[in-house]
């Protein structure tokens, strides 16, 4: 079913977001482990060939889950051009909210209560928001106009409106090719991505 098809037969936005997020989701699931492997390679690519990384020292980036895009062949590059790699980590204190940990190779992981591997949030390791210098998102689908649908618990949503609108912050999303739709139901208090990367393509709303 096409994203306007499925525009057509379902007129209420949260239904919309709903099946389209399963209907991505499920296409994402079904991407062979060979497929996987050689997205995540000219993922990491395309990133290090483009010139976003070298300005920037702080950058954080997520551990794939349910079949997203995986990313650790791209921290592992991070490492080696001496870059500080960041983690979300579930707030502790502050429901709905992530806070951004330090990733080392020994670091330690721990599951969440949602099965994703997580640092432990030792306050000498956590990044105020504002001085990271790239945040990496996971999305489940993304239109050509930048506009973003996420897991649905609006974690990200929340934690990056706390960036003030002078922040050098860049925001970007991460996804498979196939995540691409035709256009994404909107909220209004969506916020479309400036920049999103595929194993494809570069785009840049800017």
């Amino acid at each position: 079913m096409t994203t306007a098809t499925l525009n057509s037969v379902l007129p209420d936005t949260t239904s919309q977001r709903q099946q389209l997020r399963s209907l991505i989701r499920k296409r994402r699931q079904q991407l062979s482990a060979g497929a996987q492997q050689q997205a995540a390679t000219d993922l990491a690519a395309k990133v290090l060939a483009s010139d976003i990384i070298a300005p920037g020292q702080h950058i954080a980036l997520y551990l794939a889950n349910d079949g997203e895009l995986d990313t650790y062949p791209l921290i592992q590059a991070l490492w080696q051009l001496g870059k500080s790699v960041y983690l979300p980590v579930l707030h502790p204190f502050v429901a709905g909210y992530l806070l951004f940990v330090r990733y080392d190779k020994d670091t330690l992981l721990s599951p969440n209560k949602f099965g994703i591997p997580e640092p432990f949030p030792a306050c000498h390791r956590l990044i105020p928001l504002q001085q990271l210098d790239i945040i990496f998102t996971p999305l489940v689908a993304f239109d050509a106009a930048g506009n973003r649908l996420g897991m649905g618990g609006g974690f990200y949503d929340r934690t990056l409106s706390q960036l003030p609108p002078e922040s050098h912050c860049q925001v970007i999303g991460l996804a498979h090719n196939c995540q691409q739709v035709d256009a994404v139901p909107g909220e209004a208090w969506d916020i479309p991505l400036k920049q999103i990367i595929t194993p494809g393509k570069y785009f840049d709303f800017r």
